[in-house]
């Protein structure tokens, strides 16, 4: 199996190739100038160039569906869509939360900044956008995930808290390996079928 996985939901962009029997990353950080899904196509190109790839040679692509940066949400989604399409491979989407309760050993919780006093919450399935004050009950002494903006407050009920934005977790290989778990167990590939995950409508700007 030759699959290609992208992320630009989170705090970088992620592009990672599973060439049949490795992973072979790239990682690609905002320069405060450039948003980091401005990258994703150059990134995929250099990356399948870079391991003699052909865009035809891949059976699969898998993609982050949100929630996270509405821009870039559409970003990958409207990326993967169109490869597969072109390509006529399969395509799967899986959801940030998802991703981010992997980066260890532990089944964890998962509860990322959501503004409006709310979290996207993950705790073996999504649980929608909740208010913080209903978060801090759920998560007890579980371990949990969270990011920079709630690490503070999470911390403080509860010292199991990690931020996944203080260590180089390996987000798209963890994408890539939910992506062929979840294939390989007959899940859904049809491009057609893809939508990004908005659990909150997109901004609305004036």
């Amino acid at each position: 199996m030759k699959l290609l996985a992208f992320d630009t939901c989170l705090d970088k962009t992620y592009v990672t190739l599973f060439n049949d029997r490795e992973y072979k990353n790239k990682v690609i950080l905002s320069t405060g100038k450039n948003y980091h899904s401005a990258y994703l196509i150059s990134s995929i190109v250099e990356l399948l160039k870079s391991e003699n790839i052909e865009p035809q040679d891949l059976n699969y692509i898998a993609t982050d569906i949100g929630p996270g940066s509405f821009t870039g949400i559409r970003a990958c989604t409207t990326v993967a869509r169109v490869l597969a399409q072109q390509l006529n491979i399969g395509l799967i989407g899986i959801s940030s939360l998802e991703i981010l309760s992997r980066i260890t050993d532990e089944e964890n919780i998962v509860a990322l900044d959501a503004r409006k006093n709310k979290a996207y919450l993950y705790n073996n399935k999504i649980l929608g956008a909740i208010d913080l004050e209903e978060v801090d009950k759920i998560i007890q002494d579980k371990p949990l995930i969270t990011d920079d903006s709630l690490l503070e407050r999470f911390y403080n009920l509860n010292d199991k808290t990690i931020s996944y934005q203080q260590k180089n977790y390996p987000l798209g290989e963890i994408l890539a390996k939910l992506a062929i778990e979840k294939i390989t167990n007959g899940a859904e590939v049809d491009w057609r079928k893809l939508k990004p995950l908005y659990i909150q409508p997109p901004p609305v700007y004036k």
